[in-house]
């Protein structure tokens, strides 16, 4: 299967801006690119690329003051097969767990796992560790939380969207991460592409999604407490502790969005 991924995206800076960008596909989806990805930059500037803490590809520039637009478009090749699965997947003892992995475990911007600790011990003590006990949490926010655009804010934090049973993909990842992490289970958020393929097609403008990742017998094994269903074409971009780490443009002063478009789709051949 082979997937059309893009973007094209307007701000007004009213001054010269540096910004930091994350808007490339991730190192891990390189290898099924047909054809180097074309992020352009108008007016042009030159940009510094460098790989952040988590893999993530990352670009500095400073932008001209006026409209600066990015465009990119890409084609990523796809196997067509729902996100993998296996119900056996074991749940590590903490002490058992690799050094990389224990930062997945820890408090962060927007999962406040000590705050969050008792609330999950009491919902999901019940479920059987590992690959049960993450479903239970997917099942648990995919039914409590609902969604709206509506609902989206920059400071929401996992705390928040548990008091409110609200909010955006975002959201409902980080309540989800953190009881994931309250629960002993190393878990780091994700986003990137995700089109409405094998699904039935969504009446909202396309947007760049998130999910979130588990780390189970010893691997990492993706989940969307938002869909909770597996999807099939995820195109990854970033991953990190929560949003904080994966903001796909920071500017550095005023940036005004006036457009915004996201394209993911299927290739088909007739």
């Amino acid at each position: 299967m082979r997937i059309r991924i893009g973007y094209d995206i307007i701000f007004n800076l009213p001054a010269p801006t540096p910004m930091h960008l994350m808007l490339y596909v991730h190192p891990t989806r390189f290898p099924t690119l047909r054809g180097p990805e074309a992020l352009r930059i108008d007016p042009y500037v030159p940009t510094s690329l460098y790989v952040d803490d988590f893999g993530n590809t990352c670009g500095r520039i400073v932008a001209m003051a006026g409209q600066v637009r990015f465009t990119n478009e890409a084609v990523v090749e796809d196997s067509g097969m729902p996100d993998a699965f296996d119900p056996s997947a074991q749940q590590h003892l903490v002490d058992d767990l690799p050094a990389e992995v224990l930062r997945f475990l820890l408090s962060s911007r927007y999962c406040e796992v000590d705050l969050l600790k008792d609330t999950a011990g009491s919902l999901f003590t019940h479920a059987r560790p590992g690959w049960d006990r993450v479903h239970a949490i997917c099942d648990w926010v995919h039914s409590n939380v609902r969604f709206g655009y509506e609902f989206a804010s920059a400071t929401k934090s996992a705390v928040d969207v548990y008091r409110e049973r609200r909010g955006v993909c975002r959201d409902f990842m980080h309540l989800a991460i953190t009881f994931c992490r309250a629960m002993n289970i190393p878990a780091r958020y994700a986003t990137g592409y995700l089109g409405d393929i094998g699904v039935p097609i969504s009446p909202a403008a396309m947007d760049f999604s998130a999910w979130f990742e588990v780390y189970l017998g010893g691997k990492w094994w993706t989940m969307d407490a938002r869909h909770n269903q597996r999807r099939i074409g995820r195109v990854l971009m970033a991953r990190g502790r929560d949003a904080v780490d994966v903001a796909l443009t920071t500017a550095f002063g005023v940036a005004n969005l006036l457009q915004f478009n996201v394209v993911t789709e299927e290739i088909r051949s007739y």
